[in-house]
């Protein structure tokens, strides 16, 4: 993720001066508003909806309100343990507790998604055939965890038994990084294939150029789609290295003469910034088709650095130029539909006019010619107790102004800021800004476009729990959403697909549970119909 490394360098060098693929229904949900009860941790809890409140109170066979739909993510980096695990010394147990603890706030607060780095340099925090166990969560580079457990697993079963999501994160070329303190493992790609990596800096580099470092990366992938019962895979911004200076002030060419020779030799006519591109164009293209043959309902993210092509960007924005330099040509893969969701970093203040946050969302928008989503990553991780910490109040306004521009989603990165609640972050997010529940947007070009079945009810003999039958294929559903009528107020809550019992225990705040509604939430994030029950 860009900010790990270069992100003081990269801002100091700065000027200083979706639309949705969905439906109708999930563009109005957009616009449900919030509920007045705090849930409990690791619960996604009903709330009542205030916004959609009718003015007189709701009547037996009125129509239900839409399901609130927005994108609610958190970046969760392994890399130098800046998230997860904390430290490298951990016990398997003690790396499950900060587990459950990050999923229980992210549950808490109403967030929906995780992203999950499980590849931080050519190394895996899972068991892989392909690459070491990495040294951030063992202390030693092909050492597993002791006891033994798999932690993508665990993390996987934990975040779906909450109802989140857990889209897996992969850095495309990162090998080594300064922080890596232990040798490099037998089977690591810059030991059994020396010649796809090549130092820079202080880092090793996987050469996109290399056809062994794009087939490396493209087998990873398709290993951790066909093994665990991920929701996304997600790729971030780090395709060429961001530049190192040299001694003379000028950008360090990337070392990739032997295969860019090779490409002249074999005919190539591209002058090498385009077949920089055109490197990372391949890559892009194939991990969005390979992902979707192996599972046509899994989504495909990227999160490029916020600032697009310098000629094609708004009048008074300027910075970095991730396509000269990085070798990204973000609106391309875009404007070819090579993905579900684009996480563009916007990690600038709303009033920082030369990076203005609300023009560069609006630029992205604009770009997204596929109607695929735009969901930007907000730099959460810059408050702070430093004297340059940003206030609280710039994050909360960033999310209103994603809303206010027809925006539905957003990412926080990352989840240390939340996890230490830093300024009281976490709470205010909860409180303010998620306050009810919100399921992931639709994304209907996925898994055929399948509607889940509609579930069927079975009220108890006491009348005061009801359970949920699939009417179809159990597995192709996520979540449940569930509506409760009282004689007051509509109450909206979501709840994992494998949870089929549902309380109709009333309670002094809310008053008697009068009817009932249950919404499957298939894995493209589909509706089915809902099964209604009334209650004497």
């Amino acid at each position: 993720m860009f900010p790990f490394f270069r992100l003081t360098a990269l801002f100091q060098r700065l000027p200083r001066n979706l639309c949705t693929g969905g439906t109708l229904a999930i563009l109005c949900a957009m616009l449900l508003a919030a509920c007045a009860v705090t849930p409990e941790p690791a619960q996604r809890q009903t709330a009542p909806v205030t916004s959609h409140t009718p003015q007189t109170p709701p009547r037996p066979g009125q129509q239900l309100p839409p399901v609130p739909r927005e994108f609610r993510a958190v970046w969760v980096s392994t890399v130098a343990n800046i998230d997860w695990p904390s430290r490298r010394d951990l016990s398997s147990e003690q790396q499950k507790a900060e587990i459950i603890s990050i999923l229980n706030h992210a549950a808490q607060m109403n967030l929906n998604a995780i992203v999950l780095q499980v590849r931080p340099a050519a190394d895996a925090i899972y068991p892989s055939a392909i690459e070491p166990w990495s040294e951030f969560l063992t202390g030693e580079q092909g050492k597993p965890p002791s006891p033994y457990y798999d932690p993508l697993q665990f993390w996987v079963e934990q975040a779906h038994e909450r109802g989140l999501e857990l889209h897996a994160w992969f850095n495309p070329y990162r090998a080594r990084t300064p922080q890596a303190k232990t040798a490099a493992a037998k089977n690591h790609i810059s030991r059994t294939w020396p010649e796809a990596v090549k130092q820079y800096g202080d880092l090793q580099w996987m050469d996109p150029g290399e056809p062994a470092a794009i087939q490396q990366t493209l087998d990873v992938i398709r290993d951790v789609v066909k093994r665990y019962d991920i929701d996304g895979v997600h790729i971030d911004d780090y395709f060429y290295p961001y530049p190192i200076k040299a001694a003379n002030g000028t950008d360090l060419d990337f070392p990739d003469d032997a295969a860019w020779l090779r490409y002249l030799q074999s005919g190539g006519n591209l002058n090498r910034a385009d077949w920089r591109r055109e490197n990372v164009n391949r890559l892009v293209s194939a991990i969005d088709q390979q992902v979707h043959q192996e599972k046509s309902w899994i989504k495909f993210g990227i999160s490029p650095f916020g600032i697009g092509r310098p000629d094609r960007l708004p009048a008074g924005i300027s910075g970095f130029s991730q396509y000269d330099k990085l070798y990204a040509d973000v609106e391309l893969w875009l404007s070819q539909g090579w993905l579900d969701y684009l996480a563009p970093q916007l990690y600038w203040p709303i009033q920082q006019s030369a990076q203005a946050f609300k023009v560069l969302h609006s630029y992205w928008i604009a770009q997204n010619t596929q109607q695929r989503y735009v969901w930007p990553g907000l730099y959460t991780s810059r408050i702070d107790h430093s004297d340059k910490s940003w206030p609280v109040e710039e994050i909360l306004n960033q999310v209103d102004a994603v809303r206010e521009q027809s925006g539905s989603g957003h990412l926080h990165f990352s989840m240390i800021s939340l996890q230490q609640n830093r300024k009281d972050i976490r709470q205010r997010l909860a409180a303010e800004k998620y306050t009810t529940p919100a399921v992931i947007p639709a994304m209907p070009w996925l898994d055929g476009g399948t509607l889940p079945a509609t579930p069927q009810l079975e009220l108890s003999s006491d009348q005061q729990s009801v359970t949920i039958k699939p009417g179809g294929d159990a597995a192709a559903v996520r979540l449940l959403a569930i509506w409760k009528r009282t004689d007051q107020q509509w109450l909206f809550s979501v709840q994992s697909a494998s949870k089929t019992g549902i309380s109709l225990t009333s309670s002094p705040q809310t008053g008697a549970i009068r009817e009932i509604a249950v919404i499957a939430i298939g894995r493209n994030g589909m509706e089915s119909q809902a099964t209604r029950l009334s209650l004497p």
